[in-house]
């Protein structure tokens, strides 16, 4: 092999090197640029969360009614039972409101779960915004444990008046990092 060969080999090892390295902060970017995207866009049901002394200082611009969903499923490998305490509700843009929903552990030991919200139609998801969620948290059963926990939310009264009908959606995963339940 000549010197200018092993020259060549060179640059062409630093450019794929540089290239992975590239490539691998590119796909480590991805997953926060998707959040920030979901956030302002609604895309995926991503919700906003408000803190309630923001909902009291919002003026309420009429009387119409918006009705909301719940939707719970349970993935595969949890035994939980997941359930809303009531299937629908009426709520008026700018009150905020509460919603219960009951989860039960049916495993004979401890079990950790997140739950992951959506919101449909996703151009909505912007005009529904959460003041306080078991989903912000994961939730830690005992065996054969019921919890009842609550979503307080408000319907931001810019929703689009063609929209009479929210979905709010959770599916519980079970999480496999049990030191670090808050």
């Amino acid at each position: 092999m000549n010197a200018s060969q092993k020259k060549a080999n060179s640059k062409t090892v630093r450019f794929l090197l540089l290239a992975t390295v590239l490539m691998f902060g590119f796909g480590y970017s991805l997953v926060p640029l998707y959040d920030v995207f979901c956030e302002i866009t609604g895309l995926n049901g991503k919700t906003g969360r408000i803190v309630s002394a923001d909902v009291e200082s919002k003026e309420l611009y009429d009387d119409r009614l918006v009705e909301v969903e719940f939707v719970t499923s349970v993935s595969a490998d949890l035994p939980w039972d997941f359930e809303p305490t009531v299937e629908k509700m009426l709520v008026r843009p700018g009150v905020e409101t509460r919603a219960d929903f009951i989860v039960k552990n049916n495993a004979n030991y401890t079990l950790v779960g997140n739950a992951v919200p959506s919101v449909a139609p996703n151009a909505a998801a912007k005009f529904f915004n959460k003041t306080e969620c078991f989903c912000f948290t994961k939730q830690s059963l005992e065996p054969d444990q019921t919890l009842t926990m609550p979503v307080l939310f408000v319907v931001d009264p810019d929703l689009p008046q063609e929209v009479k009908l929210l979905t709010l959606g959770y599916t519980f995963f079970e999480s496999l990092d049990l030191a670090s339940v808050d």
